[in-house]
């Protein structure tokens, strides 16, 4: 499976993809230079139980840690991630 990103000035995504079936979808605003919500979490049916919605979650915190800006997870899933993911709470807003 392999994660792209698509990175706009106010808007992105996260794609999950698998032999070209797009697994999922993690879409992301921004809130400022140095702020990104993540405000929508989709995964294709098909690929439920695989881990494709915490996957594209831990491609936004390594983006984040790589621009050093923070995410703010409006998207109650996202927001689940980071409440029982301790370690990527550096980069929480």
């Amino acid at each position: 499976m392999t994660i792209e990103q698509f990175n706009e000035d106010k808007k992105g995504y996260f794609k999950a993809v698998e032999n070209g079936v797009e697994a999922g979808r993690m879409t992301y605003t921004w809130a400022g230079p140095k702020v990104f919500i993540i405000d929508h979490t989709e995964v294709n049916p098909d690929f439920s139980g695989q881990g494709v919605g915490k996957k594209l979650v831990m491609e936004a915190v390594q983006f984040a840690r790589e621009q050093e800006v923070k995410i703010m997870p409006l998207c109650p899933y996202a927001m689940s991630v980071f409440k029982k993911t301790e370690e990527i709470r550096d980069v929480l807003r």
